[in-house]
């Protein structure tokens, strides 16, 4: 066994055992540190495997950007966990089907790919990758980052909640509409007074 061959699994090791903590997490913070090193450690086998560009992709825009934002929407919303255990409760026979059916696209996928071998790339993958995005799946990259942008706005509209009572609102016609006199106020000082 070679020394990459060692290296490759104990880095495909740690991503499988840090994607099972951020599912098997009871701490959200914990689930979107665990997520992080699952981008590293993903990002070291996209290296190894000579695919430079998606690991730097992973690591800038993945680790840099999205796990930085998931933590910082953790560590901002004031989450009711009971309320989001009964919901999960509810949803958990149809989160078991749609596991099912990805554990079973999992298992066909698995058992039709035994025997293929990949092609030496003749183009850098960086080029590769730009023309098969912006020819062949044009509008697949544009309908995900539709997706996308339509489950940010629904991730906003669904913490969205009911500020307690006597929590400090900010209006803004009030504050744009006060004048000068209401806003500042001089004070004379006398010579030699200090701050």
């Amino acid at each position: 066994m070679m020394v990459v061959d060692v290296i490759f699994y104990a880095f495909a090791a740690v991503t499988a055992l840090a994607a099972f903590g951020v599912v098997s997490s009871r701490n959200q913070v914990h689930s979107v540190l665990f997520l992080i090193l699952t981008f590293f450690s993903t990002a070291a086998l996209f290296v190894l495997l000579q695919a430079e560009f998606l690991a730097a992709l992973l690591v800038m825009v993945y680790m840099g950007a999205v796990a930085v934002l998931f933590l910082f929407v953790v560590m901002m919303l004031d989450m009711e966990l009971s309320e989001l255990k009964e919901q999960a409760i509810n949803h958990l026979p149809l989160g078991l089907a749609v596991g099912a059916v990805i554990l079973l696209e999992l298992v066909v996928v698995l058992s039709h790919s035994h025997g293929h071998a990949v092609a030496a790339a003749t183009v850098p993958n960086t080029l590769a990758i730009g023309r098969a995005l912006f020819t062949q799946h044009l509008y697949p990259f544009e309908l995900a980052s539709l997706i996308l942008l339509v489950a940010l706005i629904g991730a906003v509209v669904l913490t969205l909640r009911e500020r307690k009572k006597g929590a400090q609102r900010q209006n803004v016609p009030q504050q744009i509409a006060r004048t000068r006199s209401e806003a500042v106020e001089l004070v004379q000082r006398k010579p030699g007074e200090g701050a």
